[in-house]
């Protein structure tokens, strides 16, 4: 971030209340406006249909390995396998 910016800090002298709660008004209506927001993402990450199918065959190469010790967790694979 950019730590440049035209707004200059005053220390007021007064010792009151009122001066201390308006200095503070001050201080964060300054700090909220030198902030500029962030850019909005412009795409998500495109998955292309081959990784797709690499995804799937791995999936499911998982879940027949794992089907003798572990048939629950074989069979959430499969499902994430079918989900793409």
């Amino acid at each position: 971030m950019s730590a440049s910016n035209n707004l200059t800090y005053t220390d007021f002298a007064t010792p009151g209340y009122a001066s201390n709660v308006a200095a503070a008004a001050r201080q964060l209506v300054a700090a909220l406006f030198a902030v500029k927001p962030r850019p909005a993402v412009v795409a998500d990450e495109v998955v292309s249909p081959r990784q797709k199918a690499s995804s799937a065959a791995w999936l499911n190469s998982m879940a027949n390995d794992c089907e003798r010790h572990s048939p629950s967790l074989s069979a959430e694979l499969r499902f994430l396998a079918s989900r793409g």
